[in-house]
């Protein structure tokens, strides 16, 4: 028997701290103070009669008790906004909305030809409308996993973060080195001597620390015999690179998918090394229990046939 006394409030505090491992940062995503948290939780804790969090040095982490009731308080709650969004769909003539979860290095090429490539084959009738959310990894599988997303655009996660969920190859991804037109190590007598042998000269823009490209961005320094330049900014955010990349002397390690709309310009450039073996696998993650709606498989569709144009760009002229 449900008790009536448990609330959407309850169960979104409990899927807030959850996913943020944090009752500090749950009451940040919910706009409220850490003691409202902390006093919503203990009532749901109280008419659950267990404790669905250990608080400690790492955060709060769910109990056995909270593993349980996660799968279907994510479950609850998301099929209440589906039927909410059921609603405002069936208000908007039939309208269709996909959400999208990708990565801020993935989006920049692959988001505008997704969209371009929709809007072709949009009739005059439904349409479908999308949703499009950018962040990190893990942010994202979590909230595919609670059914907050639909799809995510992203990078192949430790075994631990993909139960539940299943991961299709789209391309590799492998980094570049990325500098404005007019940049010293692009002249000649930096050509002559090796680009990488002036590269501690200068700021390196690099992705952050704990993301999986930058320990691909590590390993190609080390594997170079070479140390991180001694000046170096850690973002990912594209546009914050970009900016600071155009104005300056910054030499910008990125993924090629987040920088690609720039080198194809000419806006900015890349140096001539050699990045064999920093590709990342770039692919589509959904819940395996997924039942695709035609909307989502029509989007799907698009997804894999962009991929596999990029697979074919990619691949060796005979």
């Amino acid at each position: 028997m449900v008790d009536e006394r448990i609330k959407y409030r309850h169960l979104q505090c409990f899927l807030a701290v959850a996913q943020h491992g944090s009752l500090q940062k749950a009451a940040d995503v919910l706009a409220v103070t850490q003691p409202a948290v902390s006093k919503t939780l203990k009532e749901l804790e109280d008419l659950l009669a267990v404790r669905l969090f250990e608080r400690g040095r790492r955060g709060a982490v769910p109990t056995r008790e909270g593993e349980a009731f996660l799968r279907h308080a994510g479950a609850s709650v998301s099929a209440l906004r589906e039927a909410v969004a059921s609603v405002a769909q069936t208000r908007r003539q039939g309208n269709a909305v996909v959400a999208i979860g990708v990565l801020p290095t993935v989006a920049p090429w692959l988001m505008p030809q997704l969209l371009l490539r929709q809007d072709a084959e949009a009739g005059e009738g439904a349409h479908t409308s999308l949703r499009i959310h950018t962040g990190a990894n893990p942010e994202l599988l979590a909230r595919l996993r609670q059914r907050e997303l639909d799809l995510v655009i992203g990078r192949f996660a430790e075994p631990a973060h993909m139960l539940g969920l299943s991961f299709e190859h789209l391309y590799a991804d492998p980094l570049v080195l990325a500098v404005r037109p007019g940049h010293p190590l692009l002249e000649h007598a930096a050509l002559k001597a090796g680009v990488l042998a002036g590269l501690q000269a200068f700021t390196v823009v690099l992705p952050t620390q704990g993301t999986a490209i930058r320990h691909t961005a590590d390993g190609f320094f080390l594997s170079r015999g070479l140390a991180l330049p001694a000046r170096t900014i850690e973002t990912l955010s594209v546009s914050i690179a970009r900016g600071y990349t155009l104005q300056s002397d910054a030499v910008w390690v990125s993924p090629l998918g987040a920088v690609r709309p720039e080198l194809d310009s000419g806006v900015l450039l890349q140096l001539p090394v050699s990045m064999a073996g920093t590709e990342e696998l770039v692919g589509l993650t959904l819940r395996a229990d997924m039942a695709p709606t035609p909307a989502q498989q029509a989007l799907i569709a698009n997804i894999r046939q962009l991929a596999a144009e990029r697979r074919s760009e990619a691949a060796p002229q005979a």
